[in-house]
């Protein structure tokens, strides 16, 4: 359970896993886009894949929740 609630981790996964392949752009921010027009095409493969590439950012943002609630909770 360490592994999901590492900073550091998280970051680099989110640096690499998540924006891999970087040329010519973000991988992730192609597939965002591709949704936002409407998804036409778009494989069981391809959902996936945004699956793939968009769980670490998934797990920063729980972390900042969590880094949130405990802060205000105190």
């Amino acid at each position: 359970m360490k592994l999901l609630n590492d900073w550091k981790i998280i970051l680099l996964l989110c640096l690499t896993l998540g924006l891999a392949p970087f040329f010519p752009e973000p991988h992730l921010l192609g597939k965002i886009r591709w949704i936002a027009g409407g998804a036409n095409g778009m494989a069981l493969k391809d959902w996936f894949d945004v699956v793939f590439h968009g769980f670490p950012f998934v797990l920063l943002i729980r972390l900042i929740l969590i880094k949130l609630t405990r802060k205000n909770a105190a």
